[in-house]
């Protein structure tokens, strides 16, 4: 079964699934960074909320450009 017909995923599945090292997925896990959650000492993570914080991701990152651009556009 692939990572994208899976609904709870491995956190070397989500690497794989965002083009990640597992121990990128594994930091940002513990970090708080990514949504996941712990069944003993193993992370997990549901697709739903990696691809809703992926969406957020986009969201943020062109509202960032819109933001850079009226800062440059104030102060010319």
């Amino acid at each position: 079964m692939l990572a994208k017909d899976k609904e709870i995923m491995t956190a070397k599945e989500v690497a794989d699934y965002l083009k990640l090292h597992p121990l990128t997925v594994h930091r940002y896990a513990r970090d708080g960074k990514i949504p996941a959650f712990k069944i003993g000492t193993d992370w997990r993570f549901h697709k739903k909320y990696i691809d809703k914080w992926i969406k957020d991701k986009l969201v943020y990152n062109s509202q960032g450009r819109e933001r850079r651009k009226s800062v440059l556009g104030a102060t010319s």
